[in-house]
């Protein structure tokens, strides 16, 4: 099968001309009207018409043969501050409204010269790649898609241009697409195209954007000429992916080149260029801006201008991170580190030739003059020398990698070992992203794209047979689906605890690290961590050093009396809480016993009553959990379980251990068996997933928060005493004088103070759960069961089938009560339904005992809580802590301070 490569051909005697064009077999073709292949048995011929005669044209690309000794008849080219490059992507261009748009920037840009730089019309340059694709693949419809090519360039230049210009580009287009027609023939029959074949067609784009934006910006009355930057930059390719600049040969070329194309606005193809051998080359994927930066090193110019479809320079990509913000300004650095870690801002070797003259890069959106963009230039200082801006600029993030692991106690001390490994990945051809190694030298790992560890794994177990089958190496671990996080910024090398912040805001994410590194100009800090935690990750870490809203992803259980009154007050203070306190509280799941409401952006709360009814969808616990925890895009996740059920309670371990925050005002779980209380409390102390019950003990009261603050400090508890039921409180505080105890117990059933049957009121057992937790916390071991309550239900009653049965048999029983009532009262005394703690005797109690009228326990009205520290420091006189211990709006209250305490920890403004 014959080869197709490309080959030098003078053409015109008229005027000099560097034509590229193909070779079979390495045979050099006869060019003349036609080109005819060499000796091949063919008779097809190839119409690559040469036509001297359009003088100013450019056959295949070309122009002069800058090769030539010519004269400069315009004098020198005048380089520097005079000069203002733009730089135009695809978007930019992509039709002829915008193509317009842009010949209108460059016009009312005030600067003295300008170079223009232009990529290929949107979508054209994949166009052209998939022409050679079809070609080579021997698929004929290679010509309908070129004439769609051509279609698309035509229609283009009817909307833009008229009159000579129009004829003049419509006589060029139609040559260039004949000749490509000539070259992807010679491809169809090779059925291969050589990487320089490949890049002489592909760009072919650029040349015909160039061309109609210079005709368009003539007609606006400019002095505009194009340029085939061909005949200007020469690049030496390094790579497959990569070239570097011949910066000496490519400025005496572009003196010849403006020697005989002086003009104040130069309108330049992007990404082609041409080696020292005036082959055709591209400066690869991107390499439009890096044609950019060559010229502005080129002209020495002011400043480089590129234009794209964003407004800037993100602090985060914000497709993942909504609060992403436009970054003002970034250092060279800055901008390179970003750029090489994913950032959608610059090819990294961008940024390379405009360094070296300080020429500052902006990034500004064409489609919104009004946005100033981001500049990269040198660190700004102030006047005392101090580097402004924030220790960290913005988050990047690579995914689809593995972390590969070499380890073994053999490579401690041995040299040559690292550089055994990496030569290893070099022979086949992977990128390594990121290295870390152990100072143990016990472990090397590194991160390589996922599509290449296969080829890598192989080549390490090759390479390191003998070491692994002699225990030297202990494994080569392969660890699948990672990303990498970087965190950039040139402030960092100077800012003491910025790591620690970046570490703690991703702890509290419950994000787990897989590797890290760190190089020692410190301007980033990379980890490895899980693909699936990435976002949630790069959201994490941005809100904590930009302030954004520290958002929490809710999953609310229960939406009865006090889940519906949470979600109420949630949506009362929302606005509040996102304005001034930085905390966005996103309900994203709503669950009863039967239904439950799902939304990914959040639930509109002043509705969800009316949603939970037409939209909800039939409950189903674990997939609420997946719901709730599965959303990516915010970092944090909390289940507030407003509910008193033991089967929610029975899922606090497993959502913990998930990484969901818990809340609850539910007393079941801590003081449910003490074997998986304390389980829970251990796996909470050991995570970074935080359990916030407050509400467990006294609904708003600040009751285990206080108890905390005294063990903490150093206190020592020796009595805790108190009234901790809001119902039982307001019927010993109006069992008063000659009324019954049933004749309160049917008030208070009445005005809604008991639960529907107020035997579980009157049991004592909600006293008892709270007693048991008090109890817990305090460092006592306390099981439920064991604890004595006395049961306020006479034992006849306690088997009544229903509450109306209860009721109704209760005044039977009201001697004995008022027996002891009426002794209590003779002592100058009052009952009180109380719960102990005894710390001291190491147990508890839950019982209806005597008080002194001038003691606190007496002094409560309503359905007051009150609750007496008893401690070393507090001995004499009792810590008290007394108010509403009951009703929705309350224990509400007490849920959403938890809600806004876990806020705060994970990084809300306090």
């Amino acid at each position: 099968m014959p080869v197709v490569s490309l080959a030098k051909v003078a053409v015109s005697p008229a005027r000099d001309f560097t034509a590229r064009v193909p070779c079979i077999n390495g045979r050099r073709l006869v060019v003349s009207n036609r080109v005819s292949f060499g000796n091949s048995s063919r008779s097809s011929r190839i119409g690559l018409c040469v036509r001297s005669e359009l003088q100013s044209s450019r056959v295949l690309g070309s122009a002069t043969d800058l090769s030539l000794d010519n004269s400069v008849e315009n004098g020198h080219l005048p380089k520097g501050d005079s000069w203002a490059v733009h730089k135009f992507g695809g978007t930019c261009v992509g039709n002829s409204e915008r193509i317009k748009n842009v010949a209108d920037v460059i016009v009312k840009d005030d600067s003295e010269r300008k170079l223009v730089v232009v990529s290929a019309m949107a979508k054209v340059t994949d166009m052209m790649y998939d022409l050679i694709d079809r070609a080579q693949s021997r698929d004929d419809s290679y010509l309908s898609a070129l004439d769609g090519v051509l279609e698309k360039h035509r229609a283009t230049a009817l909307d833009l241009l008229d009159g000579d210009e129009l004829a003049a580009f419509l006589a060029r287009l139609h040559d260039d697409v004949n000749n490509l027609k000539a070259m992807l023939r010679a491809i169809y029959i090779a059925g291969h195209a050589t990487e320089s074949f490949s890049d002489f067609v592909v760009g072919h784009g650029e040349l015909w954007s160039a061309q109609m934006l210079a005709a368009v910006v003539r007609k606006s009355g400019l002095d505009c000429t194009w340029m085939d930057a061909r005949d200007v930059l020469v690049v030496s390719p390094t790579s497959s992916n990569q070239v570097d600049p011949d910066f000496a040969e490519s400025e005496k070329r572009l003196e010849k080149w403006f020697s005989l194309n002086s003009s104040k606005v130069i309108v330049a193809t992007g990404f082609i260029a041409s080696t020292p051998q005036n082959i055709p080359t591209t400066l690869k994927r991107d390499g439009s801006d890096f044609s950019a930066a060559i010229m502005g090193a080129l002209f020495r110019s002011h400043q480089l201008t590129i234009w794209t479809d964003v407004d800037g320079v993100y602090s985060a990509d914000p497709r993942k991170v909504s609060e992403a913000v436009i970054l003002k300004t970034l250092s060279y650095q800055e901008a390179w580190e970003m750029s090489y870690f994913g950032a959608n801002v610059l090819h990294p070797r961008t940024i390379i030739p405009v360094m070296k003259y300080d020429i500052p890069i902006v990034i500004r959106n064409i489609f919104n003059l009004s946005a100033p963009g981001t500049m990269i230039c040198r660190q700004i200082e102030d006047e005392d020398g101090y580097k402004l801006d924030a220790p960290v600029k913005g988050f990047a993030t690579i995914d689809n990698l593995a972390l590969v692991n070499v380890e073994g106690t053999g490579m401690a001390g041995v040299p040559g070992t690292a550089s055994d490994i990496f030569s290893a990945v070099k022979e086949v051809g992977a990128n390594v992203i990121m290295i870390s190694q152990a100072s143990s030298e016990h472990s090397v790992c590194f991160a390589v794209p996922e599509k290449e560890v296969k080829a890598v794994s192989e080549a390490l177990n090759s390479r390191f047979r003998q070491a692994l089958t002699g225990g030297r190496l202990s494994q080569i671990e392969i660890i699948p689906n990672c990303s990498i996080l970087a965190a950039v910024g040139q402030k960092m090398a100077s800012t003491p605890g910025v790591s620690a912040t970046f570490f703690n805001a991703l702890a509290k994410a419950n994000i787990n690290i897989r590797a890290i590194a760190q190089g020692c100009s410190e301007f980033n800090i990379t980890v490895v961590i899980k693909r699936e935690d990435c976002i949630r990750a790069l959201r994490a870490v941005h809100s904590r050093f930009y302030l954004t809203r520290t958002t929490l992803a809710m999953g609310i259980v229960g939406p009865g009396l006090i889940g519906g009154t949470l979600l109420d007050q949630i949506k009362d203070q929302a606005a509040v809480l996102k304005e001034e306190f930085k905390i966005d509280l996103r309900v994203i799941g709503i669950t009863g016993s039967s239904k439950m409401l799902l939304s990914e952006s959040g639930i509109d709360l002043s509705k969800w009553r009316e949603l939970m009814k037409e939209e909800g969808e039939s409950a189903n616990m674990e997939k609420f959990t997946h719901y709730v925890k599965g959303n990516h895009f915010i970092p944090n996740s909390v289940m507030v379980d407003c509910t008193a059920e033991a089967d929610i309670a029975s899922c606090y371990y497993d959502w913990l251990l998930r990484g969901i925050h818990v809340v609850t005002p539910n007393k079941k779980a801590n003081s449910g068996p003490l074997d998986q209380y304390l389980k829970i409390r251990d796996l909470q102390r050991k995570s970074y997933t935080h359990y916030f019950y407050e509400a467990t003990v006294g609904a708003g009261l600040p009751i285990i928060s206080t108890l905390r603050g005294l063990l903490e400090t150093g206190d020592k508890i020796l009595k805790i005493e108190g009234i901790f039921s809001g119902t039982l409180s307001y019927l010993f505080n109006n069992f008063v004088g000659a009324r019954s105890f049933s004749e309160v117990v049917a008030e208070a059933k009445q005005a809604g103070f008991t639960e529907p049957d107020p035997r579980d009121d009157l049991s004592g057992t909600d006293v008892a759960r709270k007693v048991t937790i008090l109890a817990r916390e305090s460092g006592l071991k306390l099981d439920l069961d064991s604890l004595p309550v006395q049961n306020l239900v006479p034992k006849p009653l306690q088997a009544c089938a229903s509450a109306e049965e209860f009721m109704q048999k209760l005044p039977q029983f009201d001697e004995e009560l008022s027996k002891q009532r009426q002794e209590a009262e003779a002592a100058g005394e009052v009952l009180r339904y109380v719960g102990v703690v005894d710390a001291v005797e190491k147990k508890g109690t839950v019982e209806l005992k005597r008080y002194k009228k001038d003691h606190p326990f007496a002094q409560l009205s309503g359905a007051d809580n009150i609750i007496a520290f008893t401690t070393t420091r507090y001995k004499e006189q009792p810590l008290i802590v007394r108010g509403p211990g009951a009703g929705a709006q309350v224990t509400a209250g007490g849920i959403f301070n938890d809600i806004l305490r876990l806020a705060f920890y994970l990084g809300a403004p306090s």
